[in-house]
């Protein structure tokens, strides 16, 4: 008696720590300066992407906003609204966006994918444990909370494993590419350019979608008055490549002498390649070590089949 009470109280005490979590994590508390910042960036961006795509000729001011908010579906709803949240905690997770931007995704439409999903693993619990009952392997139809609820926070996180997945195999990609255009504009540089012409003409040799994102930062940077080196930066931080923010600071310092330069570049490509190298050449060892395992089980397997026979006509006789 004196267990179950004590297994009570403990069970008590940990949802009503969960339920003050939840509430503090939802409700708004007095924001730090940088949250505030980024909630006023978010907003003015999306104010400025809303009245670009809204706005039709012939539209009274306001219009467009209106039809917006009457046409919007639920789902973009709950991805701007998780999104206005995480702003207001300040909650940046800037690793995760870099993988977004690597794969071009949007940030909103994300949190609405793992809204729904949510909302899904929390009927998809109870309907397993229904199911189970109905065709006899459980002892009754009530369905305890915290199945509903682990079922949705695992699904709310499916997401981010997906994105993580996508996101390390095209960064790898990326890196390969960025090996590649730094030897192209060591060689522009040793057939005379200068270093913004080395830098255009080398992203301009494909269209790949590596080498398009290089392209659009280089266009960026005449727009905004930046130096192409401080753009390729700005997208090794966008796209999380710290290969690209090196060569941002590594041109910056010698960017005036070309022979540095072309130096620098080559032997930056050389060791991206070594370094590919070494990880294809580990990945390599692990598979071989993978199958070395499996081919030791099938063969443990098979001598098994071949000896139990023989075994149990010995303990038979």
């Amino acid at each position: 008696m004196n267990s179950e009470i004590t297994t009570a109280v403990f069970v008590g005490a940990l949802v009503g720590l969960g339920l003050y979590a939840l509430i503090r994590a939802l409700l708004p508390t007095r924001r730090g300066p940088v949250s505030t910042v980024a909630r006023i960036d978010a907003l003015r961006a999306r104010g400025g992407a809303g009245v670009s795509i809204t706005h039709q000729p012939g539209d009274r001011p306001g219009e467009g906003q209106r039809r917006r908010g009457a046409l919007e579906p639920l789902r973009e709803r709950a991805g701007e609204r998780l999104a206005e949240l995480y702003v207001q905690r300040g909650w940046e997770m800037r690793s995760l966006r870099a993988d977004l931007a690597l794969l071009d995704r949007g940030w909103e439409a994300f949190l609405a994918t793992k809204v729904v999903l949510a909302a899904a693993g929390l009927f998809f619990g109870p309907f397993v444990v229904t199911l189970a009952w109905m065709l006899g392997f459980g002892a009754g139809p009530v369905i305890p909370v915290w199945l509903a609820l682990a079922f949705a926070a695992g699904f709310f996180f499916l997401p981010d494993l997906e994105v993580r997945r996508d996101a390390r195999a095209k960064r790898r990609d990326f890196r390969r590419v960025v090996a590649a255009y730094l030897d192209l504009v060591a060689m522009s540089l040793a057939g005379g350019r200068g270093l913004p012409e080395a830098l255009k003409a080398a992203a301009e040799v494909s269209d790949g979608w590596a080498l398009r994102r290089i392209q659009t930062a280089l266009a960026d940077a005449r727009i905004t008055g930046l130096t192409q080196w401080q753009a390729l930066g700005r997208l090794g931080d966008e796209v999380g490549v710290d290969e690209l923010k090196d060569l941002s600071t590594s041109l910056a310092l010698v960017a005036d002498d070309g022979a540095k330069v072309r130096a620098s570049l080559s032997a930056r490509a050389e060791t991206m390649r070594h370094r590919e190298l070494a990880q294809i050449e580990g990945s390599a060892g692990e598979k071989s070590q993978s199958m070395l395992i499996a081919q030791l089980l099938l063969c443990m397997g098979f001598l098994i089949f071949l000896i139990f026979p023989a075994g149990m006509r010995v303990f038979q006789a």
